[in-house]
């Protein structure tokens, strides 16, 4: 490799699966996920929901595990492999290619660092009480519509997260394997908590009773495959960067199984907390942003212990949030690094430590902050997801692609797989892709 000795492998299996699982457990699985569920015919959403995460695991997510290995670098060099099969003019387009999902991984992360600088404050308005006395939506609207009004709390969380990242694989690993179990336990300490409000035993009906007439919606099957795509990282670009750390022992299609796996467990167990929560007390489950904000902590205020359980629950929340900064920043470090190899890491990580604060402190106010990651989910996500997914499947040879999955596994895959990444995942990424372009819908 030619870039920095501090971008190593992961040193094991399940630092591997934890790194991961921290990029796709974030925003989309604790509001999006109840969010969707809530306003999308509940269990009937969620059995949707369970059959597009058990197709992209076992094709979406392997074949960007397994670009990132075969190239042995992250987003630029994997479409530059994928493109090269064809010839070398074509290595070169697939290159430029690859901007475009990188582009979006740092678009993403401009935004999303804005939502965890909220939380951050949540937080710290929770250690000293402030948040128990205060009318939320009084209180969330005094930051949330001001211009410049979390500086400090955005410069840490992007400062914090990209000394996180100093060491490449090694320090993502490690800060994982904190963040992911204590994020887990921290949310089941809160199910059971909500399991014991009146009147939560609606919010579980609610979630676990399909409504089949509901399937008959095309918008149902929509909005249930683009959470699928957003939950698990399927952007063309994040999680290329980690199979690019894995070792060639590892068999990527088990990697994507069990990463869909603790994802959809922690995007369930965020809607055990909400949903009965927000049936408990009457409220609308499909509250977006201010259900972290104005929803949650109201219900918090008025229950015993609730300052206690808002501090759990908001560092699980930044817990959640650097997890998945981490993977958009690095995916952004780690090519420019692969791009420019007279770079070194720490002048790299400055370079987007000034672009992230400098264009993400304009867009503070959540009036500013919501058409960005509007524009970044209707557009960008769904682009970086489609072009990936054509790459992998229609421009680069078949044999190449096999292989480069088939390395380390204890079986191989072939025509039966590829096939289904050719014919179901690719027109369903097409699909996503021209929903949310034709009719401006955000994932």
């Amino acid at each position: 490799m030619k870039h920095s000795k501090h971008t190593k492998h992961f040193a094991s299996r399940w630092g591997f699966i934890l790194a991961s699982v921290g990029s796709a457990v974030g925003m989309a699985n604790v509001w999006g996920f109840p969010n969707k569920l809530g306003s999308n015919g509940g269990g009937a959403f969620l059995i949707v929901y369970l059959l597009f995460v058990f197709i992209f695991s076992h094709v979406a997510l392997p074949a960007e595990f397994a670009m990132g290995r075969h190239a042995a670098t992250g987003t630029l060099g994997a479409y530059e492999k994928a493109w090269a099969t064809r010839g070398k003019k074509m290595g070169k387009a697939g290159g430029l290619l690859g901007w475009l999902p990188l582009a979006g991984s740092l678009c993403i992360a401009i935004g999303y660092a804005i939502i965890v600088a909220y939380i951050l404050k949540a937080l710290v308005d929770s250690v000293v009480g402030t948040l128990m006395t205060a009318d939320t939506a009084s209180w969330f609207g005094s930051f949330s519509s001001g211009d410049f009004s979390v500086v400090p709390y955005h410069v840490i969380v992007v400062v914090g997260t990209l000394l996180t990242l100093y060491l490449g694989a090694h320090s993502i690993e490690k800060t994982n394997k904190i963040m992911m179990p204590t994020f887990f336990l921290i949310f089941l300490v809160l199910a059971v908590r909500v399991a014991f409000l009146p009147g939560s035993v609606e919010g579980y009906k609610f979630m676990f009773t399909p409504r089949w007439e509901a399937l008959k919606d095309p918008m149902i099957w929509i909005w249930a495959m683009g959470q699928a795509f957003f939950s698990l990282s399927v952007t063309g670009s994040g999680m290329i960067v980690y199979g690019a750390y894995l070792s060639k022992d590892e068999d990527v299609v088990a990697m994507g199984q069990h990463t869909a796996i603790f994802d959809t467990i922690a995007a369930i167990v965020a809607a055990l907390v909400i949903i009965p929560a927000c049936f408990s007390y009457n409220l609308d489950v499909g509250a977006g942003p201010s259900l972290l904000f104005v929803t949650l902590p109201t219900i918090l205020q008025d229950i015993p212990l609730g300052r206690l359980f808002a501090i759990i629950l908001y560092l699980a929340m930044i817990f959640a949030g650097i997890s998945s900064l981490q993977n958009m920043f690095e995916a952004v470090a780690e090519s420019l690094l692969h791009k420019f190899p007279k770079l070194n890491r720490t002048a790299v990580l400055a370079i987007i430590c000034v672009l992230c604060l400098g264009t993400g402190l304009f867009m503070e106010p959540i009036s500013k902050w919501g058409p960005w990651m509007d524009l970044v989910s209707i557009y960008i996500i769904p682009i970086g997801a489609t072009l990936g997914a054509i790459s992998w499947f229609y421009v680069m040879k078949k044999d190449e692609l096999l292989t480069a999955v088939n390395t380390g596994s204890g079986k191989t895959h072939g025509a039966l797989w590829y096939n289904v990444g050719r014919y179901i995942y690719v027109p369903m990424a097409v699909i996503l892709c021209c929903v949310a372009l034709f009719m401006n819908i955000a994932f």
